[in-house]
C-alpha cells in the first residue's frame, strides 16, 4: 500500500497547486470558474482545448496568465487567411558558415516550438493551414523539410474561435476538432462579474502574477493522474454514453437515430475517463465516480457529435442532445 500512499499525498499536492492557481486567476479573471477548472483538467490531463466564446470575454488573457503561473514556454500564433504552414512550424534556410565559407541549410523553427500555443482566432485561417497543428497535436512533434522534430514536453494547443462570425472563416475538420480534449464554452459574466471587470480594467492595477509551478511538476502531476484507478462500471458508464451518441449503434434511441448525423468515436470514452481523473485529483480525491464522467460530458462530447439537419432545422443542438443523453443513460452497477 505504500504506492497508494503516495499517489494519495501526491493528489494532495496537485489539489493545493490548483487552489494556488485559482486564486492567482482571481487576481486577473473576474469569475468564469468553471472555464478555469476547465482549461487546469486540460493542462493535467496532458490535452489540448478549443475554446470559444464572443469577443472580449478574455479568452485570451485566461491563456496567457495560465502560461505565467506554470512557468512555461508560451508563444501566440495569430491565425489569418493568409497565415501558411510554414508560418507556424518554421522553415529552412540557406545560411553561409564563417568558418568554411559554404552555404549549409539550417532549420529556423517556428512558433509551435513553445510549451503552450495560443492558436487564436483558429477558424480563421484556411484548412491546409489548420493541417500544421494536426501532426504536433498528437504526435507531439513537427516534420518540416524532411527531418522530424520531437516537441519539448508539457505541450498544449490552447485554441480560441469566435462562433458568431461566419464570413471569411474555415470550419475545423472534424478529424482535428476530435484531437481537442476538450471544447470550452464561455458565456458572458454575471451583472456583478461585469461590473468588477469595469472596475479592475479602467484603473491604474495590474495584478502580479507569480509561477505555481514549473515544468517538471507539471510533468510529475500528468503521471499522477494516469496512475489514479478507475472503477470498471465508471468506465463502463462512459463507455455506455459514448455508444449511445452513435445513430448507427444496434438499436440506437428514436431522439439519436432522428437528430445525430454521426456520434462521438472511442477517443470521446478515453477523454471523458482522463477528464474525470483529472477532476477527482483537482478535488484531492483518487475515487473517480460517474458523477466525474457526468459533469464533464458537455465539453468532451459536444465537438464529436455532429447533429442532423432536422435537429438544426428545429434548433437543436449537440449540448441538448448530451443533457438528454444524461437523463435517460443509466450507470452500471458494480457487479
Amino acid at each position: 500500500m505504500p504506492m497508494s500512499k503516495t499517489i494519495e499525498q501526491q493528489v494532495q499536492t496537485l489539489k493545493e497547486c490548483r487552489e494556488l492557481m485559482l486564486e492567482a486567476f482571481g487576481q486577473v479573471i473576474v469569475g468564469q470558474r468553471e472555464v478555469l477548472d476547465e482549461l487546469l483538467i486540460t493542462v493535467f490531463a496532458g490535452g489540448h482545448n478549443l475554446l470559444e466564446g464572443v469577443p472580449g470575454l478574455a479568452k485570451t488573457l485566461m491563456i496567457n496568465t495560465l502560461s505565467r503561473m506554470l512557468s512555461l514556454g508560451f508563444n501566440r500564433i495569430q491565425f489569418t487567411p493568409d497565415l501558411m504552414p510554414s508560418d507556424i512550424t518554421g522553415t529552412n534556410v540557406i545560411e553561409e558558415d564563417h568558418a568554411t565559407g559554404r552555404r549549409v541549410t539550417v532549420f529556423m523553427a517556428g512558433p509551435i516550438f513553445a510549451n503552450i500555443i495560443l492558436a487564436d482566432e483558429i477558424n480563421r485561417t484556411p484548412p491546409k493551414t489548420q493541417a500544421a497543428l494536426l501532426q504536433a497535436m498528437q504526435e507531439k512533434e513537427v516534420t518540416a523539410g524532411g527531418k522530424t522534430y520531437q516537441l519539448e514536453q508539457p505541450f498544449f494547443v490552447l485554441a480560441t474561435q469566435n462562433p458568431i462570425d461566419q464570413e471569411g472563416t474555415y470550419p475545423l475538420p472534424e478529424a482535428q476538432k476530435d484531437r481537442f480534449l476538450l471544447n470550452t464554452f464561455i458565456g458572458y459574466p454575471s451583472t456583478t462579474e461585469e461590473e468588477q471587470i469595469v472596475e479592475r480594467t479602467t484603473s491604474n492595477a495590474i495584478p502580479a502574477i507569480e509561477p505555481v509551478c514549473d515544468r517538471e511538476a507539471v510533468l510529475a502531476f500528468q503521471k499522477v493522474v494516469r496512475a489514479i484507478p478507475v472503477s470498471r462500471h465508471v468506465t463502463g458508464y462512459a463507455v455506455d454514453l459514448v455508444r449511445a451518441t452513435r445513430p448507427s449503434e444496434d438499436n440506437p434511441r428514436a431522439f439519436i437515430r432522428e437528430q445525430v448525423a454521426w456520434g462521438a468515436g472511442p477517443r470521446a470514452s478515453q477523454a471523458l475517463i482522463m477528464c474525470a481523473k483529472c477532476r477527482a485529483a483537482l478535488d484531492g480525491r483518487i475515487n473517480v465516480s460517474c458523477n466525474d464522467v457526468r459533469q464533464l460530458a458537455l465539453p468532451v462530447l459536444r465537438h464529436r457529435l455532429a447533429p442532423s439537419f432536422v435537429a438544426e432545422a428545429e434548433g437543436i443542438r449537440s449540448d441538448d442532445i448530451i443533457k438528454r443523453l444524461l437523463q435517460e443513460v443509466q450507470e452500471r452497477t458494480d457487479a
